[in-house]
Formats: C-alpha cells, structure tokens, sequence
C-alpha cells in the first residue's frame, strides 16, 4: 500500500521535539478540559476525550495527571475557556502551515502568531489558504521492537479499518478516516500493539523542499517559536525535511 515516509519523518522529529518541551502536559491538559466540557469526564462516552487519553500516554503523561485534569475540567465553573482557533499561512518559500490553538484571548494569538510569521520570514494568510493541501487523517504509529510480523500488522489494521499501512525504520504507520480512528486505535491497542503515537492530524498532499540554507534556518525557527507558545497546540506544514 502506499505509505506517508514524508510525513513520518516530520511527526516522528516533531515527537522529539515535543517529548522535550517542559509545556506539553500544559498543553494536553488544555485539550482535555475542552472536550470534557463539550462531551463529559467518561472516556467510554465521550471519544474525543478517549483520544486525548491515548495521546497523553504516547507523550508518557503520568495517569495521575490525566486523572487530576479530568477531574478539574469536570468540576470546574469556572475559569477560563478555551476556543480553538486555526491560522493558516505560508513559511519561507512558500511552505504552507496550518496552525492550531486553544486560546482564552483570540487577539493575543492572532497577534503573537503573525508575529512569528513575520519574523521568520513568512506571512499570516487567510482562512482555506493553504488547508486545501493537507487532509484530516488518523495516524498511529505501531512500535516494530518485537519482530512483528508485517503481513499480520497490516491483516489487523486494514480488519479494525485502516484505510492504509505502510512499514518502515522500526515502526509500522497506519492510516485511517478520522471517523475510524477511535475504534481502529481501540482494536489495536486490545491486540497488545504498542503504539508509539496516536493522534488525528493533518497530512500534506504536496511537500515544499527548501535548499537555501537561510530558508531553513529560518523555518526551524518559526516552527520552533510557535510549538513552544502557550496557545498553540499543533503546527502542520509541508517542508520536506532531509
């Protein structure tokens, strides 16, 4: 089947990234308390929370943490709360970003993310200027440290129904329509998968090389300032990184 190598690249760096930065349970937190207000504190009921819950534990947030957030969120009156706002725009060269945000002061993100943007030298678009390119997919990632056998990986993935699969540098990359993506996770995981990531994200299906070294310094700098800002929760974009 056809595989995502590109785009795997870029999550499996993000990953990196993201297991390093001192905010990320901040942020997973904020995510929880937004869906726990829109479905409920009951996982089996609500499964956007149930996804935020797999999503914790593939980032190895404690299970005390994910507990005391839920419970907060559930029992919270008041506080702030959060809209999710998307920008869209264009890196150095033309690399198209998607950038999403929790935020409980849309001026402010407005104002820090176009910012950043100018800075680094890209600019804030409008709204579809550049979602058109990227697609709304599932993607878990399947740990292959235990000589798995790909043939079964793929006949269990394609059966709880992924709608693509591909193997490669240790791991195994399912696809799937973010309506499957609950229950294909869910399958997998009643399998004894060991699931390195699994999120609902967004997949190019064009990448932006950059060669200029510049450019590329440049654009490590805007999706560095962006993932570590407080309101941003996720950066999407499709430079093709070496």
């Amino acid at each position: 089947m056809s595989g995502h190598s590109k785009w795997s690249k870029i999550k499996r760096k993000k990953g990196e990234t993201d297991s390093k930065r001192a905010n990320v349970f901040t942020k997973i937190g904020r995510e929880i308390a937004v869906v726990v207000k829109a479905g409920g504190s009951d996982p089996e009921i609500n499964s956007k929370l149930k996804d935020v819950i797999a999503k914790a534990r593939s980032v190895n947030m404690p299970g005390d943490n994910v507990a005391r957030c839920i419970s907060k969120a559930a029992g919270a009156d008041e506080g702030a709360t959060y809209e999710e706002m998307t920008y869209e725009g264009y890196g150095p060269s033309g690399v198209a970003m998607v950038v999403e945000a929790l935020t409980d002061n849309k001026n402010r993100s407005a104002a820090d993310i176009r910012h950043f943007f100018d800075k680094f030298g890209g600019n804030l678009g409008t709204t579809g200027c550049v979602s058109f390119i990227f697609d709304k997919k599932g993607m878990i990632l399947v740990a292959d440290d235990k000589g798995l056998d790909e043939d079964q990986v793929m006949m269990d993935a394609l059966d709880a129904g992924a709608e693509d699969f591909s193997h490669e540098e240790g791991y195994f990359e399912i696809i799937t329509d973010p309506a499957s993506f609950s229950k294909v996770r869910t399958e997998l995981e009643a399998k004894k998968y060991v699931l390195e990531s699994a999120e609902i994200t967004m997949i190019p299906s064009t990448y932006t090389k950059l060669t200029d070294e510049k450019d590329i310094e440049q654009m490590e700098k805007l999706i560095e300032h962006l993932e570590e800002h407080d309101d941003v929760q996720n950066v999407y974009h499709n430079w093709e990184e070496e």
